[in-house]
């Protein structure tokens, strides 16, 4: 791709917020050089390891820890004849520190959820012997530890050793010869490597000894007694051999990595890969954005597309619609100044490239790209005085020198193409370059204020038209969309509110109706009626949206019933079972409680089909209708207007329900299909519910299903556990239960089982 395209897109800044996201400079650096492939395989891998990587950062909440850059390590040690240094092997030890804790964590997370990426780590080849070395040779604060040799440690216990004797020859010399008050310090210093006496300059003449340096006052020398003179040489000699053990060391870990030199980079090159991978899921979280799909035979179809660089800025970003039918291969956007013409091509453009470069677009799921190889921009003010070309000749010769390579897998992005020249033939010369444009299969989208060009638009096949809305009230832009309509430039407007004279708006406007081109009338009732449909079609998908939600709970509610119901019927099978085996029932008794259970489970089955939702108006007093959270027909009794809620007898409970937990039942159905029946069993058993962390509403509707079926199944006492907090949850339960007529007395729990967290409510 041509790099004006990235320019004028403004991609190197998504690049920067990218980089940014890296941990290490490595990964900026693999950031900076991300490019958009133009390879199927490769743009589908790229988007299938994101999706993988922003599933797992939001789970796992992983983040690449910091590690150093090695590429210099690399290159220096390429020489055979070149030593590691201390400085080079704590880096390195540094990095395979890091690449084992990531490792780890891929490896310890859900391979199913995230396969591509936990292949990666499985196929990574590790230097063993290299990350062992290192691990026992090299400390944290980036010294050769006395371990990594027997021959280093022996050289330097033998210094401590020295050290030791040192502090001991000094003492008893300060204290023999009675010079603690000649002294600046308590105890020895080293200079020059050796040990010395910080000694008061008008006291040198007192101690025997090697003047080895001065202060910088002047006050202070450095004087080594004679009696240490034969120490310290013997203290020198092990600090060369120390020296020369450590280049021992040291040459053997540069041999390590030089032999598992092809295993380090390879690691390497994993860690800086994931590094800019979860750069890109931290990208996605600041843009809200997601992988998208991309496919050669793939729709342009970018639902609630964002502009990046607006949201990274923290600007509004308005969403907008940016889509092309199957056949339909160029869109015209037309519409007054300011009403995000250019922004639509631009948000276009951008997020093709970052889609193409494996980065999170922020638009919604459902969102698709074609593959496209090469995006072409025409865009902005294009003059250069030193080309002396004008805007207008500066979009023709690029437009010319490209013009062959474009093809069916190009996009072209022009805005205001053809301006800068006499309107009429501009207006000509670009209807046709979208022509050609159109025989050459290319996709391409135009912003433009040319009224034939608005008019080509609405009759030419393979073109779509759409134009930017406005307020009908404020005329202030809604930046979004209406497709298949055309809009006003409205000048002037724009002129109006950018402070031009009012009498050179009023003689504008005379010019403008003696030319009989006033079409603005037209065109605004055009954009009024196409704000309204646009504030119709978000009433629509908002309605539609919460319809979806609520008919999920509804399906929640009732599997959680059925769930419910299947429990309490296996239970009391067990429980025959057990009676029967402790001969408590006989076995002809057993079978005949079985028979009812099973009874009972088929009716559950066959329980009457809920119609589609009606709305409120359509319930009245009389009919029939289900409550699917207990899978129970019943009828309606009462209407209340103010809540819109039904009161419901439900086989003997009466409850008042919101009507839109309820569904209308035909007449048929229910009279064909039999009702659900009561759970009679025989026996009492005590039950027990949690409410503990729901909100009150929640907490209640859940209780009275619970007391329904307790009703159904004959229990005597239900224990309702409320928790203690601050006693709202309580008192709730409490008035409720106060106002259920199946309840004849309910108490607080003892305190061994549960206090006054615990409720316990006697049943008729």
């Amino acid at each position: 791709m041509e790099s004006r395209t990235f320019t004028l897109l403004e991609f190197p800044k998504v690049i920067e917020a990218l980089a940014s996201c890296c941990r290490s400079e490595p990964g900026r650096r693999a950031a900076s050089a991300l490019f958009p492939a133009r390879d199927i395989q490769e743009v589908a891998r790229r988007q299938q390891r994101l999706r993988q990587s922003m599933t797992w950062a939001e789970e796992s909440r992983v983040q690449c820890p910091d590690f150093p850059d090695l590429d210099g390590v690399f290159g220096y040690l390429a020489s055979p004849a070149r030593m590691l240094d201390l400085d080079a092997a704590w880096v390195l030890g540094r990095f395979i520190t890091a690449a084992r804790h990531l490792k780890g964590q891929v490896l310890a997370s859900d391979s199913a959820r995230w396969p591509l990426i936990r292949a990666e780590a499985e196929t990574c080849a590790w230097p063993e012997q290299t990350a062992a070395a290192l691990k026992r040779c090299v400390s944290d604060d980036g010294q050769l530890k006395d371990e990594s040799s027997p021959e280093l440690w022996s050289l330097r216990q033998d210094i401590r050793r020295i050290h030791q004797q040192c502090i001991r020859r000094v003492k008893e010399f300060v204290k023999d010869q009675g010079i603690d008050g000649y002294l600046q310090d308590d105890f020895m210093t080293i200079s020059s490597d050796r040990y010395v006496l910080p000694l008061k300059s008008n006291f040198k003449g007192k101690v025997a000894g090697i003047i080895h340096d001065y202060s910088q006052t002047g006050e202070t020398c450095y004087i080594e007694p004679l009696f240490l003179v034969e120490i310290n040489n013997g203290l020198q000699e092990r600090r060369q051999q120390e020296r020369e053990a450590e280049a021992r060391v040291l040459a053997y870990l540069a041999g390590l990595v030089r032999q598992e030199s092809d295993s380090l980079q390879q690691l390497y090159g994993w860690l800086v890969d994931m590094d800019l991978l979860l750069a890109k899921a931290r990208l996605g979280v600041l843009l809200q954005a997601q992988a998208i799909d991309v496919a050669p035979d793939a729709e342009l179809r970018l639902k609630n597309a964002r502009h990046p660089l607006l949201v990274l800025s923290g600007q509004q970003a308005q969403p907008m619609d940016l889509e092309l039918k199957e056949t339909q291969r160029v869109l015209i956007i037309s519409g007054g100044n300011a009403g995000g013409k250019t922004v639509a091509l631009k948000t276009t453009g951008l997020l093709a490239l970052m889609a193409l470069a494996g980065l999170p677009v922020p638009a919604d799921e459902g969102s698709t790209l074609p593959l496209w190889h090469s995006v072409f921009v025409f865009m902005g003010d294009e003059q250069t005085l030193e080309g002396q070309l004008s805007t207008f000749s500066a979009q023709i010769r690029h437009l010319s020198k490209v013009w062959e390579d474009i093809d069916e897998k190009s996009l072209v992005l022009l805005d205001e193409f053809g301006a800068g020249t006499d309107p009429s033939q501009g207006a000509a010369l670009a209807q046709a370059v979208v022509d050609g444009l159109l025989e050459k299969g290319a996709w391409t989208l135009v912003a433009t204020h040319f009224p034939a060009l608005k008019a080509y638009a609405l009759g030419q096949p393979g073109v779509r038209s759409a134009s930017v809305l406005f307020d009908p009230g404020t005329n202030k832009p809604l930046y979004r969309l209406a497709y298949d309509q055309v809009g006003a430039s409205q000048a002037m407007e724009v002129a109006r509110e950018y402070g031009l004279p009012e009498a050179v708006l009023a003689r504008a406007e005379h010019y403008l109706l003696l030319d009989g081109a006033d079409s603005q009338q037209l065109i605004s009732r055009l954009n009024e009626l196409a704000a309204a449909r646009e504030v119709e079609l978000a009433g629509a998908r908002e309605q539609g949206r919460l319809l979806s939600e609520q008919r999920a709970k509804l399906a929640e509610e009732h599997e959680r019933g059925k769930t419910a119901l299947l429990a309490d019927l296996k239970k009391q099978s067990q429980d025959i079972l057990r009676q029967m085996r402790e001969e408590k029932i006989s076995r002809r008794q057993a079978l005949r409680e079985l028979a009812r259970t099973r009874h009972i489970l088929e009716q559950s089955r066959h329980r009457p089909e809920p119609e589609e939702h009606a709305s409120w108006e359509a319930y009245h007093p009389g009919e029939r209708v289900v409550y699917p959270a207990w899978g129970k027909s019943g009828t309606i009794l009462e209407r209340d207007e103010r809540r819109k809620a039904l009161k419901v007898d439900l086989g003997g409970v009466s409850l008042w329900l919101p009507f839109q937990d309820l569904a209308r039942i035909s007449e048929q159905a229910a009279v064909s299909r039999p009702a659900a029946v009561r759970n009679i069993s025989s026996r009492p058993v005590e039950l027990r519910l949690d409410l503990r962390g729901l909100r009150v509403d929640e907490a209640l509707g859940r209780l009275a299903a619970h007391l329904d079926r307790a009703i159904l199944s004959g229990v005597s006492q239900v224990d309702i556990i409320h928790g203690r907090g601050t006693g709202a949850l309580r008192r709730e339960v409490h008035q409720f239960l106060k106002d259920f007529p199946a309840v004849t007395s309910f108490v607080v729990a003892n305190e061994d089982e549960g206090g006054d967290g615990v409720t316990q409510a006697r049943m008729r």
